[in-house]
């Protein structure tokens, strides 16, 4: 059986994309990430004090906006997704990442609950991840999937993959950092002004890719398999990812300024992390990857609301983000291989609308527990739902090619 990947990376001669101007794309991409991580990482930190310490809304209330946000995200996504098929690759890269600068601004002028909550929605604030893809801003994910699925080849798809999320993993935790140099309100203004220097290297992206029809597509039940795992994993992201920061401000009463220090932390190690996805990939496979690194992070999590020691909280905030992300890029190669060169903006947007709108669900269930504080519920929860999933990886994928 030939794999998609080696099929693709024919059409990736076929484009006439030279090395130089492949590397040009790759440099171009990188800067990308670094400004618009940058800025994502500020927003990470400072939104749930926004809404917690200076709005004063209700725990039950950021689980709301989240909910709505990763919905939001979702929506747009798919629609992204079609037209980096169907419109073209860069046109569509330009547009997409005008949202997460707008979305920034409205916080930034106004303050009325109904601004934020549309201002979330259009950029994404649904606190699901970012480092790899998806969370804040991450409707444009799907585009710069495809983008990077456009300029490798198959067996260098996941060191770009790993090396684009390390860049921006490292700039979104040097941005949560310098939140603590910053009241909230000023916080926005750096996070906006990086939005905006994000979309200068998408001004000079040469890309010439296949465009597609909006007729049925070829790919669909890989599509499917992906998009169901997806779900469960939006599902289980939902639950814990957007409340990890919350947790340590209603359970330690951590300030914003020593959360800071510890989003950096952990952006970085998690960042250093993704570098070791392609030894992973050739060592153990997709899937053995994704069952070993989510599998071990389950176990952390399970065990976070009940050891409330300081050390140990912060140890599992650290080391299950990092083991979160590392076989993201895997997964990311595992589904371009598997797909046709010109569905690559759908079949990714397809999969993280799923993703997303399940982890809207999470994100609303999270919240209604931390409201009525059991905390303990939705760690227990994503222990469950991600063993389950990862069952799933096995019955669809064990038997193909690694």
């Amino acid at each position: 059986r030939q794999r998609g990947g080696e099929r693709n990376s024919v059409g990736f001669q076929r484009t006439g994309l030279t090395d130089t101007t492949r590397s040009d794309c790759i440099f171009r991409l990188i800067l990308f990430r670094i400004f618009r991580n940058f800025a994502a990482g500020m927003v990470a930190l400072l939104f749930p004090y926004l809404i917690l310490k200076t709005l004063h809304w209700r725990p039950i209330g950021l689980g709301f906006v989240y909910t709505a946000a990763a919905i939001g995200t979702g929506i747009c996504a798919l629609g992204i997704g079609i037209l980096a098929d169907v419109w073209g690759r860069k046109a569509t890269f330009l547009m997409s990442s005008l949202l997460l600068p707008v979305s920034i601004l409205m916080i930034v002028l106004s303050s009325n609950t109904w601004v934020i909550f549309i201002a979330a929605i259009i950029g994404g604030f649904s606190g699901t991840g970012s480092l790899a893809g998806g969370g804040i801003g991450g409707a444009i994910q799907p585009i710069q999937s495809a983008v990077v699925s456009d300029i490798s080849p198959s067996d260098k798809r996941t060191h770009t993959f790993s090396l684009l999320a390390f860049t921006g993993g490292i700039s979104a935790a040097c941005g949560m950092a310098l939140t603590r140099f910053f009241s909230i309100e000023h916080g926005f203004m750096v996070a906006l002004v990086f939005s905006l220097l994000a979309t200068i290297p998408v001004l000079g992206l040469k890309l010439e890719s296949p465009r597609g029809t909006l007729k049925k597509i070829k790919s669909k039940v890989v599509i499917g398999k992906f998009s169901l795992t997806g779900i469960f994993n939006g599902m289980s992201q939902g639950m814990v990812n957007p409340f990890m920061i919350p947790f340590f401000v209603l359970v330690y009463h951590m300030p914003k300024e020593r959360m800071a220090t510890w989003g950096f932390v952990a952006g970085v190690v998690a960042a250093v992390t993704l570098l070791f996805a392609p030894t992973l990939e050739r060592r153990m496979g997709f899937v053995k990857t994704i069952a070993v690194t989510r599998g071990a992070g389950a176990v952390l999590l399970v065990l976070f609301p009940f050891v409330r020691v300081l050390p140990f909280s912060i140890f599992v905030y650290l080391a299950s983000r990092a083991l979160r992300v590392v076989g993201v890029p895997v997964q990311q190669t595992a589904l371009t291989d598997r797909v046709q060169g010109d569905e690559y903006g759908r079949s990714l947007a397809i999969n993280q609308v799923a993703r997303l709108v399940a982890s809207a669900a999470g994100s609303a269930m999270s919240g209604l527990f931390f409201n009525a504080d059991i905390l303990a519920a939705p760690f227990l929860i994503y222990g469950a739902i991600t063993s389950f999933n990862i069952g799933l990886y096995v019955r669809f994928f064990s038997n193909e090619p690694k």
